[in-house]
């Protein structure tokens, strides 16, 4: 199935913090969406595989997704090898994107920045003729890498004002990972009670500058070009 944008993470619930708001966004414009998780979280301190697996699915149902796959990468271990290059090339190849959204290249999860470098290497091998897969070769137009935990100048915000509610509603299939007053589970730096706020507060900083309530932001992996100077916002 052919795909306008597919968005590509490490851990299943790091899409719905940093990009969902665009996701909806572009869906309610009848662009074709597709997920991927490389990994199913599996370190995570609270909840399971199984679990956010589960909740993973939920999540995309909740949005109305088109797809969401599992390339079953080893969560905190995965490398940039061979093997891990080909899963995601036969993915690209299948889909045709002709946008990838992708983990930041640097962040506070050492899996973010390994993850984005990951996924735009092989988004670059998705289109060279020798690597042979079954399958025809097909690089998308573009990277976006999506902001994430540490604070970037971005190249780029997405006005998100509209999806903010159901961004957060969206967030809210992953049960096991944010604040629950009745967990007894160790608390992490998401669980927190204040995380929620903590991203609505950062997505309302990206959207001050373009005189929007809430923004989500992304770096590019090239130049950015533009018809002409009227093209840009």
């Amino acid at each position: 199935m052919k795909l306008d944008i597919l968005a590509i993470w490490v851990h299943p619930d790091d899409i719905e913090i940093c990009c969902w708001g665009t996701l909806l966004k572009h869906i309610d414009l009848w662009y074709k969406i597709g997920l991927c998780d490389l990994t199913e979280g599996e370190l995570g301190t609270r909840g399971s595989w199984k679990l956010r697996i589960q909740e993973a699915e939920e999540a995309k149902n909740r949005m109305w997704a088109l797809s969401r796959e599992n390339l079953g990468m080893s969560d905190g271990f995965f490398k940039r090898n061979k093997e891990n290059i080909l899963k995601i090339v036969t993915l690209i190849r299948k889909h045709q994107p002709d946008i990838v959204l992708a983990n930041a290249l640097q962040d506070r999860h050492p899996d973010h920045g390994r993850a984005g470098k990951l996924i735009a290497d092989a988004c670059f091998h998705a289109g060279l003729l020798k690597i042979e897969t079954g399958q025809s070769p097909r690089r998308p137009k573009i990277v976006y890498h999506y902001v994430q935990d540490e604070n970037f100048s971005p190249d780029f915000v997405v006005d998100i004002s509209e999806y903010i509610d159901q961004k957060f509603y969206v967030m809210m299939a992953y049960k096991s990972q944010f604040y629950d007053p009745n967990s007894d589970e160790p608390e992490t730096m998401i669980s927190s009670a204040d995380f929620l706020e903590n991203v609505k507060s950062k997505n309302r900083i990206y959207g001050r500058p373009i005189w929007a309530t809430y923004a989500e932001a992304f770096v590019a992996n090239r130049y950015i070009w533009v018809k002409d100077l009227f093209d840009i916002q």
